[in-house]
């Protein structure tokens, strides 16, 4: 007879926390909700614009990168 699945699975968790690891839970979007696209394209063309405008974030991720430059 094989294993209850209750007792594969308590002993698998039990083996993820003995190798110092712990359980969480992750909530993310339902991407099959109606609207769900409509929203990721409203976003992406704020985005978008934002690049093409915002000057202010154009120069300091260039002063940013110099930095890097120089760090190195």
């Amino acid at each position: 007879m094989s294993t209850p699945v209750s007792e594969r699975v308590q002993k698998r968790r039990a083996a993820l926390r003995a190798a110092g690891l712990r359980p969480i839970q992750i909530w993310v979007p339902d991407t099959r909700r109606p609207g769900f696209a409509a929203e990721c394209r409203r976003q992406a063309a704020l985005v978008a614009e934002a690049d093409r405008t915002d000057t202010d974030m154009q120069d300091f991720m260039i002063a940013a990168l110099a930095d890097l430059d120089d760090w190195q």
